[in-house]
């Protein structure tokens, strides 16, 4: 059984910051890419940032220049600093992992719960 268990999230005033982090744990073999994705009332879930396994990011559009996305390959964590929060930004946010996992090594995505981000004067 594979948990991905998501901490950081919270109310925050524009311009502020706040630092997610997620920790995968369970029969895991190994981790390729990590992430993070947001969904706000009445949208679609989004990708925001992902990571590859070599720590190569990639970034939403709307982010760029302002979140932060790193991993600890070590502690099987990844985290996601956000600078500059807009009430925009506002959304539950979820971590994703692509892993390989169980007595069958199967692949898959595993998803947390999700931690509720608002950006709010």
């Amino acid at each position: 059984q594979v948990q991905l268990v998501e901490s950081g999230g919270g109310l925050v005033q524009p311009g502020g910051s706040l630092r997610l982090s997620c920790a995968a744990s369970g029969s895991i073999f190994s981790i390729n890419s990590m992430g993070w994705y947001r969904q706000a009332p009445g949208k679609q879930r989004e990708l925001v940032a992902q990571i590859t396994s070599s720590s190569m990011p990639n970034y939403a559009d709307s982010v760029k220049g302002r979140f932060t996305i790193s991993r600890d390959n070590g502690k099987n964590t990844v985290s996601l600093q956000m600078n500059s929060l807009k009430p925009e930004d506002t959304a539950v946010y979820y971590c994703n992992a692509y892993l390989t996992a169980g007595a069958l090594g199967t692949w898959g995505n595993h998803w947390g719960q999700g931690t509720q981000v608002t950006v709010s004067s």
